[in-house]
């Protein structure tokens, strides 16, 4: 049946481009915006999950910064704990020189006096922005360092929770205490003295350089795992959300077709009830 009041091929067409034009304005958005879920109203759950990985990668960008902080704290008092070693080295070369009869002793302490003035001056100067991890107080209050590492979360919206790397400070403020601890050499019986004190000074050295190098060598294996996890982060949210441009312009391209399609049908449809005049002629 034909009407005149009623178009249904019209109707139908009209609709077809609505749709048509509808998913032609949200393909040129993904591509001028380079977002196929931009807002939570083109896929919610996408939309949810993808602002909670952002949170995460924020978090764990400034984690990297963190960790680089406290990777320099430990590389200053690690190169600091090295210079001591040597020092020390230097001293117990000097004591055991002094071990002999027709030398010296008093030009010997004089110079073991002198290192012993650098290792303290090493001591107090080996810290990076207020922290001394040589010291026996790392910042006047603790005897350690925290350096924030990572963040756990548990499920997806679950509790996040921090995660630390303690930093225990060697003490060297105390354990290498030469002015008090390290006998003044006067002759053999005090050089034999201080050649058992010297090198139980340096092995106490020698342990906590090789502590901090560990620690050093331990936040920077943190620092690049952060590093890559927001690399991999990222890239997991882009695959979510970010615009596949082959793709969107392939699908341009068939609605731009479709338009037109949709536009001559209407035409055609909208032309249909002059035909009925052609019945009463």
């Amino acid at each position: 049946m034909s009407s005149i009041l009623t178009n249904n091929g019209a109707m139908v067409a009209l609709q077809t481009l609505k749709s048509v034009n509808d998913d032609l304005g949200k393909t040129q958005t993904s591509i001028s915006t380079g977002k196929e879920v931009g807002t939570a109203k083109d896929n919610s759950a996408v939309w949810a999950i993808s602002k909670t990985m952002d949170s995460d990668i924020a978090g764990f960008e400034a984690i990297e910064e963190g960790l680089a902080v406290g990777e320099a704290t430990v590389a200053v008092a690690s190169a600091g704990a090295e210079q001591i070693v040597e020092k020390l080295t230097e001293m117990k070369e000097l004591i055991v020189s002094a071990q002999s009869e027709n030398v010296d002793h008093g030009k010997i302490q004089t110079d073991i006096d002198s290192k012993v003035e650098q290792v303290e001056s090493i001591i107090n100067a080996a810290q990076f922005n207020g922290a001394n991890l040589l010291k026996d107080l790392v910042d006047g209050t603790e005897s350690s360092l925290g350096v924030l590492a990572s963040l756990d979360r548990v499920g997806a919206g679950g509790t996040v929770t921090a995660v630390e790397i303690e930093i225990d400070a060697v003490g060297f403020e105390s354990s290498l205490d030469l002015t008090n601890d390290l006998t003044t050499i006067t002759d053999t019986a005090t050089a034999a003295s201080a050649l058992g004190e010297i090198e139980t000074f340096l092995q106490t050295a020698i342990t906590g350089a090789a502590a901090l190098g560990a620690d050093a060598a331990r936040i920077e294996d943190q620092s690049e795992f952060v590093g890559n996890l927001v690399d991999s982060m990222t890239m997991g949210v882009s695959t979510m959300t970010d615009t596949n441009m082959e793709e969107a312009s392939a699908r341009l391209s068939a609605l731009q077709t479709q338009q037109d399609l949709a536009t001559q049908s209407l035409t055609i449809a909208n032309e249909a009830p002059s035909s009925l005049l052609q019945l009463f002629r």
